[in-house]
């Protein structure tokens, strides 16, 4: 009889604990430990909802022996819950790590959904919500970071970024050169006091932002690659362009023959509109 116990994503707050859910709230309480980012974060969260459950560290440097211990702790019985500093756990966060790991080790894993703040910032953008790329951190070494945005200069969808206050007059930077002039909102402080959408384009921002003024927690929503025009690719299209090839000298048939090359169109399909418009003038 498997008698394993169950790992639980549990979001947080990404800034007011009012948005700490009561589902999320009976779980961090009724499982058996809790693996934090940092246990110095967590601990304010679980003080502040008279939460008692032990914790122990769980971060991108004891990933390895740790992950280990949390699988060892579960598959004995044991029930455990992971929580990321702010937000939802295992997006751009080691825990992603631990989910793996017990997918490997058949762990059942549940979700409690809380606040994220890469679909907030998203939704109150003003930018196109229909399709997005989430990209979160650029990396702070120079020759990554410009392969990384060169790889997105014809991406349509709209781009989400997460940065860092002191990284940001660069990032800017970097986004303008790579992109050109699109439009970005800077979203920054999500759901705390001095929350603020910043609407604007890649060349004011670079430059209104050139001694990183801005402060707080960051998420960068900008517009995605312009799609290119599509061909005009009717019939009509395909008439008017023969017709442009007589007045440069072809005959209506090598005309006709020419336009349909082009455009796909039947040789014949393209004549008989040719002769019809000729007979009607």
């Amino acid at each position: 009889m498997n008698m394993s116990g169950k790992l639980y994503v549990v979001g947080t707050p990404i800034g007011n604990l009012s948005d700490f859910s009561p589902r999320a709230i009976e779980t961090l309480s009724s499982v058996d430990f809790v693996a934090a980012e940092d246990t110095r974060v967590t601990i304010k969260l679980l003080n502040r909802f008279n939460i008692k459950t032990p914790m122990l560290s769980y971060h991108k440097y004891n990933t390895i022996e740790r992950g280990d211990e949390i699988c060892r702790r579960i598959l004995a019985g044991e029930n455990c819950a992971i929580v990321t500093d702010a937000g939802m756990p295992c997006i751009s966060d080691p825990g992603e790590q631990l989910i793996r790991l017990c997918a490997q080790n058949n762990i059942t894993v549940c979700v409690v959904p809380g606040p994220t703040a890469l679909a907030s910032a998203l939704a109150v953008s003003g930018l196109p919500t229909g399709r997005f790329a989430f990209e979160g951190f650029l990396s702070v070494n120079k020759p990554s970071r410009r392969e990384h945005l060169l790889s997105l200069v014809n991406e349509p969808r709209t781009m989400i970024f997460y940065e860092a206050p002191h990284k940001l007059s660069a990032t800017l930077k970097d986004m303008y050169k790579a992109f050109g002039n699109r439009k970005i909102s800077i979203v920054r402080e999500l759901t705390k006091v001095h929350e603020e959408i910043i609407r604007t384009t890649l060349e004011r921002a670079s430059e209104d932002y050139a001694d990183d003024s801005i402060k707080g927690e960051i998420v960068l929503v900008i517009e995605g690659a312009p799609r290119p025009e599509e061909p005009d690719n009717t019939l009509e299209y395909a008439v008017a362009l023969a017709r442009t090839l007589i007045e440069k000298g072809a005959s209506s048939s090598d005309a006709a023959k020419e336009s349909a090359k082009l455009t796909g169109f039947k040789k014949g399909d393209i004549y008989k509109l040719l002769l019809d418009h000729d007979q009607e003038s």
